[in-house]
């Protein structure tokens, strides 16, 4: 199965890219400039990203499981109970 890679959109690529080199700033010895932090952005999408993507399918799954079950509790009827509701109504007459 071939995937679909990893992308931003240009809103937050910018935004991603604008941290990136913020984070240079503010921590390295020297700046990196737009086209080295998208480069680098680049490789930690593609390197990492699925492994984060991954993660997240997982945590979903196991919320989606949850609310499943919670699903099944919470909207769970009774069954048969024409019967039980008949003899209540006649025990008090």
């Amino acid at each position: 199965m071939t995937t679909k890679p990893i992308e931003l959109n240009k809103d937050s690529r910018q935004q991603a890219i604008a941290s990136i080199q913020r984070y240079f700033k503010a921590y390295m010895e020297e700046p990196i400039g737009n086209v080295g932090a998208s480069g680098l952005l680049g490789f930690f999408l593609e390197e990492i990203g699925p492994s984060i993507y991954n993660q997240a399918i997982l945590d979903a799954q196991e919320h989606m499981q949850e609310r499943m079950t919670q699903l099944d509790y919470e909207m769970q009827q009774d069954e048969f109970q024409y019967w039980s509701k008949y003899e209540r109504a006649t025990k008090k007459r």
